[in-house]
Protein backbone atom coordinates (compact mmCIF):
# COMPACT_ATOMS: atom_id res chain seq x y z
CA UNK A 1 0.00 0.00 0.00
CA UNK A 2 1.45 3.33 -1.38
CA UNK A 3 0.00 6.39 1.63
CA UNK A 4 0.83 9.70 0.30
CA UNK A 5 0.36 12.78 2.39
CA UNK A 6 0.39 16.28 0.60
CA UNK A 7 0.72 20.21 2.26
CA UNK A 8 -2.02 21.47 -0.65
CA UNK A 9 -0.80 24.92 0.70
CA UNK A 10 -3.66 27.25 1.50
CA UNK A 11 -6.86 25.61 -0.98
CA UNK A 12 -6.33 26.96 -4.57
CA UNK A 13 -4.91 24.33 -6.47
CA UNK A 14 -2.30 26.62 -8.50
CA UNK A 15 -0.33 27.08 -5.43
CA UNK A 16 0.59 23.37 -5.85
CA UNK A 17 3.81 21.53 -6.70
CA UNK A 18 4.33 19.71 -10.05
CA UNK A 19 4.65 16.61 -7.74
CA UNK A 20 1.97 17.11 -5.80
CA UNK A 21 -0.53 17.74 -8.58
CA UNK A 22 0.86 14.41 -9.94
CA UNK A 23 0.36 12.61 -6.70
CA UNK A 24 -3.41 13.30 -6.82
CA UNK A 25 -3.59 12.65 -10.62
CA UNK A 26 -2.36 9.18 -10.17
CA UNK A 27 -4.26 8.76 -6.96
CA UNK A 28 -7.09 5.90 -6.27
CA UNK A 29 -8.56 7.23 -3.61
CA UNK A 30 -8.44 11.11 -1.87
CA UNK A 31 -9.24 11.43 1.63
CA UNK A 32 -9.35 15.05 3.81
CA UNK A 33 -11.41 17.74 4.71
CA UNK A 34 -14.07 18.69 2.57
CA UNK A 35 -12.92 22.28 2.02
CA UNK A 36 -9.84 21.11 0.58
CA UNK A 37 -11.71 18.12 -1.36
CA UNK A 38 -13.82 20.75 -2.99
CA UNK A 39 -10.20 22.24 -4.68
CA UNK A 40 -9.73 19.44 -6.79
CA UNK A 41 -13.35 19.33 -8.64
CA UNK A 42 -11.64 17.53 -11.82
CA UNK A 43 -9.88 14.77 -10.57
CA UNK A 44 -12.24 11.84 -11.23
CA UNK A 45 -11.29 9.45 -7.91
CA UNK A 46 -13.20 8.61 -4.94
CA UNK A 47 -13.54 11.02 -2.39
CA UNK A 48 -13.62 10.82 1.41
CA UNK A 49 -14.42 13.72 3.69
CA UNK A 50 -12.69 13.77 6.92
CA UNK A 51 -10.45 15.94 9.17
CA UNK A 52 -9.63 14.34 12.57
CA UNK A 53 -6.57 12.51 12.11
CA UNK A 54 -7.92 9.54 13.49
CA UNK A 55 -11.14 9.69 11.32
CA UNK A 56 -8.34 9.88 8.53
CA UNK A 57 -5.99 7.06 9.49
CA UNK A 58 -9.21 4.86 9.69
CA UNK A 59 -10.14 5.69 5.94
CA UNK A 60 -6.77 5.38 5.01
CA UNK A 61 -6.36 2.02 6.24
CA UNK A 62 -9.65 0.65 5.33
CA UNK A 63 -8.57 1.20 1.76
CA UNK A 64 -5.26 -1.23 1.66
CA UNK A 65 -6.66 -2.75 -1.77
CA UNK A 66 -6.63 -0.13 -3.79
CA UNK A 67 -3.17 0.15 -3.50
CA UNK A 68 -2.39 4.17 -3.50
CA UNK A 69 -4.15 6.34 -1.22
CA UNK A 70 -3.43 10.34 -1.12
CA UNK A 71 -4.14 11.96 1.89
CA UNK A 72 -4.51 16.04 1.74
CA UNK A 73 -3.68 18.52 4.31
CA UNK A 74 -3.81 22.36 4.63
CA UNK A 75 -0.29 24.30 4.45
CA UNK A 76 2.51 22.56 4.64
CA UNK A 77 3.30 18.84 5.92
CA UNK A 78 5.56 20.44 8.78
CA UNK A 79 4.12 23.53 9.73
CA UNK A 80 1.63 22.49 12.48
CA UNK A 81 0.01 20.25 9.98
CA UNK A 82 -2.12 17.09 10.60
CA UNK A 83 0.21 15.44 8.98
CA UNK A 84 2.28 15.18 12.25
CA UNK A 85 -0.38 13.43 14.49
CA UNK A 86 -1.26 11.35 10.73
CA UNK A 87 2.09 9.63 10.77
CA UNK A 88 2.24 8.65 14.13
CA UNK A 89 -1.16 6.82 13.76
CA UNK A 90 -0.19 5.16 10.31
CA UNK A 91 2.34 3.37 12.82
CA UNK A 92 4.68 0.99 10.69
CA UNK A 93 2.82 1.65 6.84
CA UNK A 94 5.02 3.52 4.49
CA UNK A 95 4.45 6.99 4.01
CA UNK A 96 5.67 9.56 1.64
CA UNK A 97 5.04 13.49 2.38
CA UNK A 98 4.71 15.67 0.07
CA UNK A 99 5.44 19.77 0.72
CA UNK A 100 3.35 22.52 0.35
CA UNK A 101 3.25 26.19 0.59
CA UNK A 102 2.45 27.40 4.20
CA UNK A 103 0.18 30.25 5.34
CA UNK A 104 3.33 32.20 6.87
CA UNK A 105 5.47 31.62 3.42
CA UNK A 106 2.24 32.89 1.32
CA UNK A 107 1.40 35.75 4.25
CA UNK A 108 4.51 36.97 4.16
CA UNK A 109 4.98 37.33 0.34
CA UNK A 110 1.59 39.13 0.09
CA UNK A 111 2.84 41.63 2.68
CA UNK A 112 6.41 41.89 0.77
CA UNK A 113 8.13 40.86 3.42
CA UNK A 114 10.97 38.32 4.58
CA UNK A 115 9.79 35.71 7.27
CA UNK A 116 13.01 34.01 8.34
CA UNK A 117 13.29 36.15 11.51
CA UNK A 118 9.60 36.07 12.51
CA UNK A 119 8.40 33.71 16.07
CA UNK A 120 5.48 31.86 15.07
CA UNK A 121 2.48 31.08 17.94
CA UNK A 122 -0.09 28.62 16.81
CA UNK A 123 -3.57 29.53 19.00
CA UNK A 124 -5.64 27.17 17.02
CA UNK A 125 -6.96 24.87 19.69
CA UNK A 126 -4.71 25.48 22.35
CA UNK A 127 -3.05 28.13 25.18
CA UNK A 128 -0.07 29.70 24.26
CA UNK A 129 2.07 33.04 25.92
CA UNK A 130 0.31 35.44 23.57
CA UNK A 131 1.40 38.67 24.74
CA UNK A 132 4.84 37.52 26.60
CA UNK A 133 5.52 36.35 22.47
CA UNK A 134 4.63 39.22 21.28
CA UNK A 135 6.59 41.77 23.45
CA UNK A 136 9.50 39.84 23.36
CA UNK A 137 9.66 39.93 19.27
CA UNK A 138 10.09 42.12 16.39
CA UNK A 139 7.60 40.54 14.26
CA UNK A 140 4.97 37.65 15.22
CA UNK A 141 3.00 35.52 13.12
CA UNK A 142 -0.37 33.86 14.32
CA UNK A 143 -2.32 30.82 13.48
CA UNK A 144 -6.01 31.82 14.78
CA UNK A 145 -8.81 29.40 15.46
CA UNK A 146 -11.36 28.79 18.09
CA UNK A 147 -11.62 31.13 20.88
CA UNK A 148 -8.99 32.79 19.34
CA UNK A 149 -10.25 34.43 16.53
CA UNK A 150 -8.51 37.30 14.74
CA UNK A 151 -10.81 40.64 16.55
CA UNK A 152 -10.43 38.94 19.73
CA UNK A 153 -6.77 39.32 19.37
CA UNK A 154 -6.79 41.92 18.97
CA UNK A 155 -9.11 42.91 21.65
CA UNK A 156 -6.31 40.75 24.08
CA UNK A 157 -3.69 42.91 22.75
CA UNK A 158 -5.85 46.06 23.74
CA UNK A 159 -6.39 44.65 27.00
CA UNK A 160 -2.61 44.46 28.00
CA UNK A 161 -2.33 48.28 26.54
CA UNK A 162 -0.70 47.37 23.27
CA UNK A 163 -3.76 48.44 21.50
CA UNK A 164 -1.01 50.60 19.07
CA UNK A 165 0.49 47.50 17.59
CA UNK A 166 0.11 47.04 14.05
CA UNK A 167 -1.51 43.95 12.89
CA UNK A 168 -1.75 42.44 9.30
CA UNK A 169 -4.92 40.32 9.11
CA UNK A 170 -4.73 37.78 6.10
CA UNK A 171 -8.25 36.23 5.58
CA UNK A 172 -9.05 33.35 3.01
CA UNK A 173 -5.57 33.38 1.79
CA UNK A 174 -5.59 32.26 -1.93
CA UNK A 175 -9.03 32.15 -2.92
CA UNK A 176 -10.43 34.65 -4.91
CA UNK A 177 -12.53 36.11 -1.91
CA UNK A 178 -9.05 36.30 -0.27
CA UNK A 179 -8.84 39.83 1.98
CA UNK A 180 -5.58 41.41 4.23
CA UNK A 181 -6.38 44.24 6.04
CA UNK A 182 -4.05 46.52 7.86
CA UNK A 183 -4.38 48.54 11.22
CA UNK A 184 -3.13 48.59 15.21
CA UNK A 185 -4.87 46.15 17.03
CA UNK A 186 -7.44 49.24 18.17
CA UNK A 187 -8.73 49.96 15.07
CA UNK A 188 -9.17 46.43 13.79
CA UNK A 189 -10.20 44.49 17.05
CA UNK A 190 -14.31 45.82 16.41
CA UNK A 191 -14.43 44.15 13.05
CA UNK A 192 -15.16 40.66 12.16
CA UNK A 193 -12.73 38.34 10.10
CA UNK A 194 -13.24 34.62 8.49
CA UNK A 195 -12.26 31.80 10.91
CA UNK A 196 -10.06 30.88 8.34
CA UNK A 197 -7.59 33.80 9.08
CA UNK A 198 -3.86 34.56 10.05
CA UNK A 199 -2.25 37.82 11.72
CA UNK A 200 1.05 39.31 11.92
CA UNK A 201 1.63 41.59 14.55
CA UNK A 202 4.93 44.39 14.73
CA UNK A 203 6.28 45.51 18.01
CA UNK A 204 8.72 47.76 16.34
CA UNK A 205 9.15 50.19 19.04
CA UNK A 206 10.85 50.76 22.47
CA UNK A 207 7.86 48.86 24.28
CA UNK A 208 9.58 45.86 23.17
CA UNK A 209 11.11 43.66 25.93
CA UNK A 210 12.95 40.09 26.36
CA UNK A 211 11.32 37.79 28.48
CA UNK A 212 12.69 37.88 32.10
CA UNK A 213 15.72 35.40 33.20
CA UNK A 214 15.06 36.10 36.72
CA UNK A 215 12.91 38.34 38.85
CA UNK A 216 14.11 41.34 40.38
CA UNK A 217 11.47 44.41 39.32
CA UNK A 218 12.29 47.32 41.69
CA UNK A 219 8.95 48.67 44.07
CA UNK A 220 8.78 51.61 42.28
CA UNK A 221 7.83 49.98 39.10
CA UNK A 222 4.71 49.03 40.55
CA UNK A 223 1.55 50.89 41.44
CA UNK A 224 0.51 50.90 44.49
CA UNK A 225 -1.80 53.34 46.26
CA UNK A 226 -2.52 52.30 50.00
CA UNK A 227 -1.75 48.80 49.86
CA UNK A 228 0.90 46.98 51.57
CA UNK A 229 3.83 45.42 49.22
CA UNK A 230 6.40 42.94 49.69
CA UNK A 231 9.18 44.92 49.42
CA UNK A 232 11.88 44.10 46.85
CA UNK A 233 14.70 42.47 49.25
CA UNK A 234 11.67 40.34 51.48
CA UNK A 235 10.08 39.09 47.95
CA UNK A 236 13.66 38.01 46.26
CA UNK A 237 13.88 35.50 48.78
CA UNK A 238 10.82 34.67 48.84
CA UNK A 239 10.63 33.58 45.41
CA UNK A 240 13.41 32.01 45.42
CA UNK A 241 12.42 29.43 48.19
CA UNK A 242 9.80 28.83 46.09
CA UNK A 243 11.88 26.55 43.59
CA UNK A 244 9.69 27.70 40.68
CA UNK A 245 9.43 24.91 38.02
CA UNK A 246 8.47 25.89 34.20
CA UNK A 247 4.97 25.56 33.72
CA UNK A 248 3.89 25.56 37.46
CA UNK A 249 0.33 26.77 38.47
CA UNK A 250 0.99 29.06 41.65
CA UNK A 251 -0.87 30.65 44.15
CA UNK A 252 -0.57 33.85 45.90
CA UNK A 253 -2.67 34.38 48.78
CA UNK A 254 -3.08 37.81 50.53
CA UNK A 255 -0.99 39.24 47.07
CA UNK A 256 -1.75 42.95 48.11
CA UNK A 257 -0.76 45.37 45.20
CA UNK A 258 0.51 41.88 43.35
CA UNK A 259 4.13 42.28 43.59
CA UNK A 260 4.95 38.25 43.61
CA UNK A 261 2.25 37.54 41.33
CA UNK A 262 3.50 39.85 38.68
CA UNK A 263 7.11 38.79 39.21
CA UNK A 264 6.54 35.00 39.69
CA UNK A 265 4.16 35.03 36.25
CA UNK A 266 6.73 37.00 34.72
CA UNK A 267 9.10 34.05 34.73
CA UNK A 268 6.40 31.39 34.50
CA UNK A 269 4.88 32.25 31.00
CA UNK A 270 3.93 28.67 30.81
CA UNK A 271 2.55 28.75 34.02
CA UNK A 272 -0.47 30.20 35.61
CA UNK A 273 -0.79 32.30 38.52
CA UNK A 274 -3.48 33.40 40.57
CA UNK A 275 -3.77 36.71 43.09
CA UNK A 276 -5.93 35.72 45.61
CA UNK A 277 -6.62 39.05 47.85
CA UNK A 278 -10.15 39.65 49.70
CA UNK A 279 -9.84 43.61 49.31
CA UNK A 280 -11.41 45.25 46.63
CA UNK A 281 -8.51 48.12 46.25
CA UNK A 282 -6.07 46.10 46.21
CA UNK A 283 -7.67 43.94 43.78
CA UNK A 284 -7.76 46.96 41.27
CA UNK A 285 -4.34 47.40 42.03
CA UNK A 286 -3.63 43.85 41.15
CA UNK A 287 -5.59 44.08 38.03
CA UNK A 288 -3.46 47.97 36.98
CA UNK A 289 -0.09 45.77 37.71
CA UNK A 290 -1.52 42.91 35.73
CA UNK A 291 -2.10 45.29 32.59
CA UNK A 292 1.07 47.42 33.22
CA UNK A 293 3.63 44.54 33.06
CA UNK A 294 1.18 42.27 30.37
CA UNK A 295 0.67 39.29 31.80
CA UNK A 296 -2.60 37.32 30.59
CA UNK A 297 -1.40 34.22 32.83
CA UNK A 298 -2.44 35.90 35.78
CA UNK A 299 -5.68 35.59 37.39
CA UNK A 300 -7.55 37.91 40.12
CA UNK A 301 -9.64 35.84 43.16
CA UNK A 302 -11.01 38.20 45.04
CA UNK A 303 -11.96 36.72 48.57
CA UNK A 304 -10.70 35.49 51.46
CA UNK A 305 -8.70 32.36 52.20
CA UNK A 306 -9.45 29.71 52.66
CA UNK A 307 -12.64 29.64 51.34
CA UNK A 308 -11.35 31.35 47.86
CA UNK A 309 -9.18 28.63 47.31
CA UNK A 310 -11.65 25.93 46.99
CA UNK A 311 -12.17 26.22 43.56
CA UNK A 312 -8.73 26.32 42.42
CA UNK A 313 -6.65 24.00 41.01
CA UNK A 314 -3.94 22.28 42.97
CA UNK A 315 -1.20 24.13 43.24
CA UNK A 316 2.46 23.59 42.46
CA UNK A 317 3.69 26.05 45.04
CA UNK A 318 1.77 28.57 47.44
CA UNK A 319 3.13 31.74 48.40
CA UNK A 320 1.43 33.45 51.72
CA UNK A 321 2.00 37.01 52.50
CA UNK A 322 -1.10 37.57 54.74
CA UNK A 323 -4.24 35.51 55.23
CA UNK A 324 -6.23 37.11 57.67
CA UNK A 325 -6.24 34.15 60.27
CA UNK A 326 -6.76 31.42 57.60
CA UNK A 327 -3.18 30.70 56.98
CA UNK A 328 -3.36 27.17 58.54
CA UNK A 329 -6.39 26.34 56.89
CA UNK A 330 -4.94 27.50 53.17
CA UNK A 331 -2.05 25.61 54.02
CA UNK A 332 -3.85 22.52 54.86
CA UNK A 333 -6.19 22.67 51.64
CA UNK A 334 -3.52 23.17 49.45
CA UNK A 335 -1.71 19.91 50.62
CA UNK A 336 -4.84 18.06 50.03
CA UNK A 337 -4.84 19.37 46.97
CA UNK A 338 -1.16 18.35 46.11
CA UNK A 339 0.37 16.81 48.93
CA UNK A 340 4.07 17.61 47.17
CA UNK A 341 3.16 21.40 47.22
CA UNK A 342 5.85 24.21 48.12
CA UNK A 343 4.76 26.22 50.18
CA UNK A 344 6.55 30.17 51.60
CA UNK A 345 5.03 32.48 54.46
CA UNK A 346 5.97 35.54 55.01
CA UNK A 347 5.74 36.26 58.84
CA UNK A 348 6.49 39.49 60.60
CA UNK A 349 4.87 38.93 64.08
CA UNK A 350 6.16 35.52 65.99
CA UNK A 351 2.57 34.51 66.46
CA UNK A 352 2.74 34.07 62.55
CA UNK A 353 5.62 32.36 62.95
CA UNK A 354 4.16 30.05 65.37
CA UNK A 355 0.86 29.35 63.15
CA UNK A 356 3.00 28.51 59.93
CA UNK A 357 5.25 26.39 62.52
CA UNK A 358 2.13 24.07 63.35
CA UNK A 359 0.66 24.03 60.14
CA UNK A 360 4.09 22.45 58.60
CA UNK A 361 4.51 19.87 61.69
CA UNK A 362 0.80 19.05 61.94
CA UNK A 363 0.37 18.49 57.89
CA UNK A 364 4.54 16.49 58.31
CA UNK A 365 5.99 18.84 55.71
CA UNK A 366 9.35 18.25 55.14
CA UNK A 367 12.77 20.18 54.41
CA UNK A 368 11.53 23.18 57.12
CA UNK A 369 13.13 26.43 57.09
CA UNK A 370 13.39 29.78 58.59
CA UNK A 371 14.90 32.71 57.14
CA UNK A 372 14.33 35.67 59.08
CA UNK A 373 15.48 39.07 56.53
CA UNK A 374 16.90 42.39 57.78
CA UNK A 375 17.08 44.68 54.61
CA UNK A 376 18.49 48.20 54.64
CA UNK A 377 18.28 51.11 52.22
CA UNK A 378 20.26 53.89 51.73
CA UNK A 379 18.80 57.93 51.66
CA UNK A 380 20.90 60.96 51.14
CA UNK A 381 21.29 63.03 53.93
CA UNK A 382 23.44 66.29 52.33
CA UNK A 383 26.38 65.19 50.50
CA UNK A 384 26.26 61.52 52.51
CA UNK A 385 24.77 58.09 52.27
CA UNK A 386 22.73 56.92 55.28
CA UNK A 387 21.37 53.29 55.64
CA UNK A 388 17.63 53.12 57.10
CA UNK A 389 16.42 49.44 58.08
CA UNK A 390 13.17 47.81 56.79
CA UNK A 391 11.18 45.59 58.71
CA UNK A 392 12.45 42.42 59.51
CA UNK A 393 10.52 39.44 58.07
CA UNK A 394 10.37 35.86 58.83
CA UNK A 395 10.43 34.08 55.38
CA UNK A 396 9.16 30.21 56.01
CA UNK A 397 9.41 27.47 53.38
CA UNK A 398 8.71 23.83 53.45
CA UNK A 399 7.40 21.02 51.49
CA UNK A 400 7.86 19.99 47.90
CA UNK A 401 10.34 17.86 46.04
CA UNK A 402 14.35 18.48 46.53
CA UNK A 403 15.42 19.98 43.39
CA UNK A 404 18.74 19.66 44.08
CA UNK A 405 19.29 16.08 45.29
CA UNK A 406 21.40 14.18 42.81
Amino acid sequence: MHITIIGIGMGNPDLLTIRAMRAIQQSRCLIGAQRLLNCFPDVDVEKVPASVPAQIAEEVLRRRQLGNVTVIVSGDVGFYSAAKGLMHLLGDEQVELIPGISSLQYFCTRLGISWEDISVLSLHGREQDLIGTICANEETFLLTGGKFGAAEICARLCENALGDLAVSVGERLSYPDERISQGTAEQLCGETFDPLAVMLVRNCNMRRRSRPATHGIPDEAFLRGNVPMTKAEVRAVSISKLCLEPGWMVWDVGAGTGSVSVEVARVLPDGLVFAVEREQEACKLIEQNRIRFSLPNLQIIQGTAPDALSDLPAPDAVFIGGSSGGLSASVELAVQKNPAVRVVVNAITLETVGAALEAFNRLELTGQEIVQVFAARSKTVGSSHMMTGQNPVYILSAGGKDAWKP
